[in-house]
């Protein structure tokens, strides 16, 4: 059973993880945005360019101190010498982003890079800058997403968090529902990150956020692109 954020509270495991962001795969943000606002009933702000991976955002705050990043490939940016996080590069992500936005992955706050032997791979910390906001980020150097996106990549902020600076839309994440064939393995990793969500085991994987919106009840999936 999906849980609510306010459920969201640590439990004993060796790393304390808190729910930090949802990411949603974008094709073209520029031409995407007026739909997704249109779809939640808001008006995203401004982000930026991550130049270490020829990336640019739009995000969206959410309660609870997390929020949603709009995550596409920056026509202008320059082609890293490595694959782009989140699987933007995969010819399967890509197809699935030609329909539409959809939610691929999630990320969630943790406050060491010391972590235990976790039995998904979800690769090493590396640093990162956009403006004065820094973090830390395991990012897998195939570029994939981790159990089908199932399975957060982790982030350390290092002083500011980008919801400081974002705007109240009165959008609240209602539940985050996790299907995987592999739900034990996926579950273990969440249970070691003291990460009390519940992924079920299904036929496919699916990552769902179902959302409470100006626009009325909105999901997020990984199953179907925003229209």
């Amino acid at each position: 059973m999906p849980q609510t954020l306010k459920e969201f509270r640590a439990v004993s495991a060796p790393v304390t993880g808190v729910f930090d962001h949802l990411i949603v795969g974008v094709d073209d943000l520029a031409r995407a945005v007026p739909g997704i606002e249109r779809f939640l009933g808001v008006t995203l702000s401004g982000g930026g360019k991550h130049l270490m991976m020829g990336t640019h955002n739009r995000l969206l705050r959410l309660d609870a101190g997390a929020y949603i990043e709009f995550l596409a490939i920056d026509p202008e940016g320059t082609r890293p010498d490595r694959p782009r996080w989140v699987g933007l590069d995969e010819p399967e992500v890509r197809a699935r982003l030609a329909e539409g936005p959809r939610l691929l992955t999630w990320s969630a706050r943790v406050d060491t890079t010391e972590l235990p032997d976790l039995p998904l791979d979800i690769g090493p910390f590396e640093r990162f800058q956009r403006g004065d906001f820094a973090w830390q980020l395991t990012v897998r150097g195939d570029g994939r997403l981790t159990a089908d996106g199932l399975a957060p990549s982790l982030i350390r902020w290092e002083g500011a968090h980008p919801v400081e600076r974002l705007p109240d839309a009165g959008v609240t994440l209602e539940s985050l529902e996790l299907e995987h064939p592999r739900a034990a393995e996926v579950q273990r990793q969440l249970d070691l990150l003291g990460l009390p969500f519940r992924c079920t085991e299904a036929p496919a994987p699916r990552i769902a956020a179902v959302l409470k919106t100006p626009a009325g009840k909105r999901t997020l999936s990984s199953a179907e692109p925003i229209r």
